[in-house]
């Protein structure tokens, strides 16, 4: 049987459900939705039972509907901000979202359980059926390779007689380990180390390896509302400031984390790494507690008392449980045009918004007719990996939004966009206060000495990993 549709979007996890909710309401285009799950959501099928949102639920999901209640949390380590949907409030949302306004506005149809196997055809995984599409472009949201634990073997060697286990198998915990090893520095890692300390384990029981330290963003400054906009504009500006004053790379991270624009675990240790991780002050405060951090390269082989690390081994306890948290959730991906002839590919467009940008590249396919301006507006900002990775991302976004700002019709659709961490609703500042007026005033200052630096030290971080590789 072939379908007929305007576009086969091939994935609907996040960033595919992100894009054709905005496709459902600037055009009037059909859609078949394709995906290897059950369920819409993605990854979210799969992470850890006690994962949440590292952004404000504010942030997240589709433009068109609201994810969660606004509320501020009163309890636990994100006390005082906006709250942060659990994996399965995130499942349950999408599929209200597919149910109640894709499928049942007669426009979307969808196919879990299927595999896209090229040529505008899928294939269904439970009967093994073949159908073929007839639609005019392709969109690819499965391109990011988002990866979690559960669906992913380590890629180090594990003996038979150790016990290890993805995080998303803590809560099935039978027994009690006299020490438990954290294999992986990223969002996941800090995750699984929470909950072990949230879970009474005290922190001289935790091992921590940390191939490289990261540095890390403060969640308070990445709020929604009036409040929100108040500390990101004068966030920014503080960020342009330090930018602009310093005299090194080095001294640039050291003036941006003495302005409270990133944080680290260890400030004895200089960070090599960066991931968009977020952490509140609680939280950054109850991993600083876990001492025993092992900083000797990537794990090769675990062997029962024994671990051994690209740079040397370390002695561990014989019944110790290790916790894979090595799976890439923000793989680095080669940038490629957005939009090539019949096909879309999903990319990032702010750093580290994936659903938002999913709908603004949406947005720019249903407005804008040449390729050449909608791939200018839709520069792609790939996930950062490394330290200096930051200052890639934090231009890139600068550029793009001086390039959106020039486009009246854009700021208006920003400024009213759900899922845009960045632009504050216009009537989050209509009214700025006096402190708001200074900080823009202090961008417009300090934002084009802060940029043409960025530009310098990138140039010169070039330069030196080619010197490293020669």
């Amino acid at each position: 049987m072939t379908l007929q549709a305007d576009y086969l979007v091939v994935g609907t996890g996040a960033m595919g459900m992100a894009f054709v909710d905005t496709l459902l309401t600037e055009t009037d285009a059909s859609i078949v939705m394709v995906d290897k799950h059950g369920k819409p959501g993605g990854h979210w099928n799969d992470a850890y039972p006690f994962v949440h949102l590292h952004q404000p639920s504010s942030f997240y999901g589709v433009n068109s509907e609201k994810l969660g209640d606004d509320a501020i949390d009163e309890t636990g380590w994100n006390k005082g901000l906006h709250e942060l949907a659990s994996g399965d409030e995130v499942c349950a949302y999408f599929e209200h979202v597919m149910q109640r306004r894709f499928i049942a506005s007669g426009r979307v149809k969808y196919f879990p359980m299927s595999e896209f196997i090229g040529d505008k055809s899928f294939k269904s995984i439970v009967t093994g059926d073949v159908q073929q599409v007839t639609a005019g472009k392709v969109v690819d949201a499965t391109y990011m390779n988002v990866s979690v634990p559960s669906v992913k073997p380590p890629e180090y060697q594990v003996d038979s007689d150790v016990t290890c286990m993805p995080l998303n198998d803590l809560p099935k915990l039978k027994q009690a380990h006299s020490q438990y090893v954290v294999i992986g520095a990223g969002k996941t890692g800090m995750d699984a180390c929470l909950w072990l300390l949230s879970n009474q384990v005290a922190p001289d029981a935790i091992s921590w390896v940390m191939p490289r330290d990261s540095w890390i963003l403060d969640r308070a400054n990445i709020q929604p509302g009036r409040a929100g906009a108040a500390i990101g504009i004068t966030g920014l500006a503080g960020q342009m400031h330090a930018i602009a004053e310093s005299k090194s790379i080095d001294d640039m991270f050291d003036h941006v984390q003495e302005n409270g624009q990133l944080l680290r675990i260890d400030d004895a240790v200089k960070p090599s790494m960066y991931r968009c991780a977020t952490v509140t002050d609680l939280e950054l405060q109850q991993l600083k507690r876990i001492k025993n951090v092992i900083r000797k390269g990537r794990v090769t082989r675990v062997t029962k008392g024994q671990l051994e690390l690209a740079e040397g081994s370390v002695p561990l306890s014989e019944d110790a449980l290790y916790i894979d948290c090595t799976a890439d959730a923000l793989a680095r991906r080669p940038a490629v045009p957005v939009f090539d002839g019949d096909q879309i590919t999903l990319q990032t467009v702010r750093f580290c918004q994936q659903v938002f940008s999913a709908a603004f590249i949406a947005h720019i396919e249903a407005t804008y007719e040449s390729a050449d301006e909608r791939n200018r507006l839709c520069t792609v900002v790939p996930h950062p990996n490394r330290a200096t990775d930051w200052m890639r991302v934090t231009l890139a976004h600068a550029m793009n939004q001086l390039s959106w700002s020039a486009d009246a019709s854009l700021v208006d659709w920003l400024a009213n966009a759900r899922l845009d961490a960045f632009s504050q609703p216009a009537s989050s500042v209509a009214t700025p206060t006096a402190e708001m007026q200074d900080a823009m005033a202090k961008i417009d200052k300090y934002g084009p000495i802060a940029l043409q630096k960025l530009r310098a030290y990138i140039d010169l971080a070039d330069q030196l990993d080619a010197a490293d590789m020669s």
